[in-house]
């Protein structure tokens, strides 16, 4: 009986450890008069927020998160960091009335010169400034809201990625002028990133979010953080709880990494490795942009691959799995982002 009840505490023990994964969540508008692809309304914001009150979730400032991931520290069940991109007025107006009743911390994601040049709709540095006074961590989100992957005409790789990482490290100064913060941390404009980019990020210590959805941990990359964007239709609550409970899917490796493809890879094939110990294979189901559901096709115990049928258009396209865990309430829940040039070599333009 003695050694039934300390395998018992044993086990209770394991399961009261914290999970390794957290979820982020990413805003632009939040307004009536705004693109519905990008926001939300008040209502449905205050109506998300108060759901994360209720449910007793554990919000979190982005840059307590990221230090705990690199520290490799497990974190609380049901935790979440809530970002913002662009440093729209209504973020002012709107949310952090909310957030603030609530207590919740937040950061915001600005790009420098639609603030110097006053878009309408955008905030000032003295808007900025008192949300960063209230709490608010101001980030970085390229200078001029850049889609950081484009090289100029006749330019080399050498000069376009020193005039990315000048790009970066000039607007993470401005944003230190400014508001004494300097977290370096990036959100990739657009959700445009590739394997050079982030290798250039993480030598000079910068951690970065993409727009792919999924929850983040111990499996992720510091400069591919996965981010649940909720606007247009993906705002209602009920899809969003299965969201703020997601899991970090347990990817050992992935190939490729690199998001950007060649413009005649028109069905890219991603390949995971997995550790399956908490998953069945039978219950892993994959979702491409435009495609559906798909099957992933096994390749061995514990790694599949994932490959779309048709041939995807030029522009951004995902593949998402997910898959139900053994153990806990939720979903693993896993998001490669692709991003495709027209067959003649041009970008979509934007």
């Amino acid at each position: 009986m003695h050694v039934f009840k300390k395998i018992m505490w044993l086990s209770l023990l394991l399961f009261a450890l914290p999970v390794k994964s957290a979820v982020i969540i990413q805003y632009h508008h939040v307004d009536t008069d705004s693109p519905a692809v990008t926001s939300v309304t008040p209502t449905q914001f205050a109506e998300q927020m108060q759901y994360l009150a209720d449910n007793n979730f554990n919000v979190i400032k982005l840059s307590t998160l990221i230090e705990a991931l690199k520290a490799k520290k497990a974190l609380p069940d049901r935790t979440i960091a809530i970002t913002f991109d662009d440093g729209y007025k209504s973020i002012l107006e709107n949310a952090h009335p909310i957030l603030k009743k609530h207590g919740f911390p937040y950061a915001m994601f600005i790009a420098i010169k639609p603030i110097e040049m006053k878009y309408r709709n955008m905030m000032s540095w003295q808007q900025i400034n008192k949300i960063a006074n209230e709490g608010a961590e101001i980030m970085n989100h390229s200078y001029g809201h850049d889609h950081l992957i484009r090289r100029l005409t006749n330019e080399t790789q050498a000069d376009w990625l020193a005039r990315v990482q000048n790009n970066i490290e000039k607007t993470e100064a401005i944003i230190k002028k400014h508001t004494g913060q300097s977290h370096k941390v990036l959100a990739y404009p657009y959700g445009e990133y590739n394997s050079d980019i982030m290798a250039m990020l993480k030598t000079q210590g910068f951690a970065a979010l993409g727009q792919q959805s999924g929850a983040v941990g111990q499996y992720s990359n510091l400069q591919s953080l996965a981010r649940f964007p909720i606007a247009g239709a993906y705002t209602s609550l009920k899809s969003l709880k299965a969201k703020f409970t997601s899991l970090n899917m347990p990817v050992v490796k992935q190939v490729p990494i690199n998001p950007e493809l060649a413009a005649n890879q028109t069905k890219p094939k991603l390949t995971l490795i997995l550790d399956m110990n908490d998953m069945y294979a039978s219950q892993v189901m994959c979702f491409i942009t435009r495609q559906g559901a798909q099957k992933p096709k096994w390749i061995s115990d514990n790694s599949f691959e994932i490959q779309a049928k048709s041939d995807m258009p030029a522009g951004r396209f995902r593949y998402n799995c997910t898959a139900p865990s053994k153990s806990k309430s939720g979903y693993y829940w896993f998001s490669h982002a692709w991003i495709k040039p027209k067959l003649t070599g041009e970008w979509i333009k934007e």
